[in-house]
């Protein structure tokens, strides 16, 4: 279905043509005409699918075409983290370029000219407010927030900001709110405590559901299971093996961040880090160079495994295996966006074995398992089964040799 079927006004079709957008993905196919007819929604989607312009499109379409009071804030979007805020504020302003509605991302870390601006619009009246909840609470709290025109409240990835602990919050700023306004959830997973907060401010919800909790098709999995001294160095040897058009690097710990991207510099990669002890204008200044591709090689920490909006990362490689398996799909689905293909490579140490065998069960299939380079030493059996971190002995059935690994990886 294209863009043009939905009926959009023309300056918003504008956008969407400058933007680059021609057919809508099967989540806006759905999404879209729910929105247009004014009905609560409720849609879990894997990450990649373009859950944000299926809200957004149909948003601006509204406010143009529908009388707002321009002395009141007239959508609010709420968003986990800055970074996402941020990015769909960006996403925003390219759609909505040619149309005269008003925006603003109001998150925290920012100076003290950011909170003037960002208390003017709360005050003065915007058309869409796209905000993480602890900082439009402090603003609400100041008491001069301009809510009485609201007719719009997204929650995106909510699922999320309720593991982050912003249950309280959300339902804080919900009770600020109009009474009668339509309201949509998005979550990448649609868990119980979800689905309850969906009956708390849900009006007789439409819902969809797209294929969540599995990787894109086109990502091809591979892992090797290996001892923690031969991380970093397999890290060079793959980098080295495919000249891929960018790289995410994901650690489960700020130090691992910082460890590796300087042995990476070491080498002359072009390489940078982000994680949450960078101010946010240098995390802003570091995410722009590796959108723009002055940095081909980015390192960092689960900051960034939702969220980030760039198509043409064509390597993720989990440094560390992943929390859970939501994770994982999360992570890994950074890469093969846009109708690209993309590889995703999962390093395994002993410790993590029976972690990694969990998102396996997942899955549903075994991630195929490379064999380390002989020039790496020898590495260790998969064998998830085994109780403690290098313990011999075990049901040898349970181990798995690596396949047979050329080293050079194709997309």
């Amino acid at each position: 279905m294209k863009f043009i079927d939905f009926g959009f006004d023309e300056r918003l079709l504008e956008g969407i043509e400058a933007s680059g957008y021609n057919e809508a993905t099967p989540v806006q196919e759905q999404v879209i005409p729910m929105v247009l007819a004014g009905k609560d929604v409720i849609a879990s989607a894997q990450t990649g699918t373009g859950k944000t312009a299926a809200f957004l499109l149909p948003l601006i379409n509204n406010i143009i075409s529908s009388p707002v009071n321009h002395h009141s804030i007239t959508a609010l979007v709420i968003v986990p983290t800055r970074e996402l805020a941020i990015q769909i504020a960006q996403h925003m302003e390219g759609l909505s370029y040619f149309t005269p509605v008003s925006s603003i991302a109001v998150f925290g870390g920012g100076d003290g000219n950011a909170f003037v601006q960002e208390k003017k619009a709360l005050s003065a009246g915007a058309d869409v407010v796209v905000c993480t909840p602890g900082k439009m609470l402090a603003h609400i709290n100041m008491g001069y927030v301009k809510f009485q025109g609201l007719k719009y409240l997204i929650l995106d990835e909510a699922d999320r900001m309720l593991d982050m602990g912003f249950y309280d919050d959300i339902m804080r700023i919900i009770h600020a709110l109009p009474a009668k306004r339509q309201n949509l959830l998005f979550s990448a997973t649609m868990p119980h405590k979800i689905r309850e907060l969906a009956r708390t401010i849900l009006n007789k919800p439409e819902e969809v559901n797209i294929s969540m909790s599995k990787p894109n098709e086109k990502i091809t999995q591979l892992a090797y299971v290996v001892y923690d001294t031969q991380k970093i160095p397999l890290v060079k040897f793959i980098l080295h093996q495919k000249n891929f058009s960018s790289v995410l690097i994901f650690c489960s710990s700020k130090i691992s961040v910082k460890q590796l991207t300087r042995d990476l510099k070491r080498t002359n990669l072009p390489v940078d880090e982000i994680h949450s002890d960078l101010e946010q204008d240098k995390r802003e200044e570091v995410l722009m160079h590796f959108k723009s591709g002055r940095i081909q090689i980015l390192v960092a920490t689960d900051i960034l495994s939702r969220g980030i909006d760039i198509d043409n990362i064509g390597l993720v490689l989990n440094y560390d295996v992943p929390h859970d398996g939501e994770d994982y799909v999360h992570r890994i689905g950074r890469t093969a966006r846009a109708a690209a293909e993309g590889t995703a490579i999962t390093f395994i140490s002993v410790k993590e074995q029976r972690k990694f065998a969990a998102i396996e069960r997942l899955l549903g299939k075994s991630v195929p398992k490379a064999e380390v380079p002989e020039q790496f030493g020898e590495a260790p059996l998969y064998n998830p089964g085994v109780s403690r971190p290098g313990a011999g002995g075990g049901n040898r059935n349970n181990m798995k040799r690596p396949q047979k690994f050329s080293g050079r990886i194709s997309r």
